[in-house]
């Protein structure tokens, strides 16, 4: 079933919405689900756009730094439409599952796995809320969310998930923005996120919900780099690695599941 969205879409997020931190909305999971509905047809072309083609190339290093076992069994959580997903079946593990909680992005990402070449790795597209995973203790060897932290309801509660759904040993990988440290780059970066991004691709998505509004304030009032190091190790992780990559505007976070729990 396909599930259409389109330029008529309700306004979700306004300007006074946005005057405050957005992660404090009580309704904030049924706007984000609603935002990501409206703008899905177009978010490809807006992500390639709007990050200079490295949002592909952040991608490939997530998988990378997740040192995929050809007996791995890796999920996606906030798959979107399936990008990360697709790279980690490309590194060959025993199985790929994505999930998310937008239809509207899961129809894209299976729309892809169908174009792929015959005989890849096979993957799941499904349904899932991060806070909520339908699967078992200790099933699978890498989990990854990018760009998707922030945009749950809770993520902490999300964190506890990934630790549950790992094995001993397993890996998490986190992508998410942050800001650089160089201060020339940081006010670009600044001018870049908060001004002229949120124009362009709110025109190119011909978008009414105000989710290109809402992006640059949920990246300006999450957590930092630092404290989701610390939330992760609340969240019982070990070894956290952090790798700041394109001058710093994105930064990879991996942590492992310890061998005894």
């Amino acid at each position: 079933m396909t599930h259409e969205a389109t330029s008529s879409s309700p306004v979700i997020w306004t300007a006074n919405d946005l005057a405050e931190n957005p992660h404090e909305a009580a309704d904030k999971a049924d706007r984000v689900q609603r935002m990501f509905a409206a703008i899905a047809r177009n978010y490809d072309l807006n992500n390639r756009l709007h990050s200079l083609g490295r949002d592909q190339a952040w991608r490939r290093k997530a998988v990378r730094l997740s040192v995929v076992q050809s007996t791995d069994a890796v999920l996606d959580v906030a798959c979107g439409t399936g990008d990360l997903t697709l790279a980690y079946a490309a590194a060959g593990p025993q199985r790929v599952v994505g999930v998310d909680f937008t239809e509207q992005m899961l129809d894209i990402a299976r729309h892809k796995m169908q174009q792929r070449a015959a005989g890849s790795v096979p993957v799941d597209f499904q349904w899932a809320d991060a806070m909520d995973l339908p699967f078992a203790d200790a099933s699978f060897d890498v989990v990854s969310i990018a760009f998707g932290l922030r945009n749950v309801a809770e993520p902490m509660r999300a964190l506890r998930e990934f630790r549950r759904v790992l094995r001993p040993g397993g890996r998490v990988l986190i992508l998410e923005f942050s800001e650089p440290r160089n201060p020339i780059v940081r006010w670009g970066n600044a001018l870049y996120c908060r001004h002229i991004m949120p124009m362009t691709a709110t025109l190119i998505a011909r978008d009414r919900s105000g989710a290109y509004r809402y992006l640059p304030k949920s990246v300006q009032t999450f957590s930092t780099t630092a404290q989701l190091a610390d939330d992760m190790r609340d969240a019982g992780f070990a070894s956290i690695e952090q790798f700041p990559m394109t001058m710093g505007v994105c930064t990879a976070t991996r942590a492992v599941v310890a061998d005894s729990r």
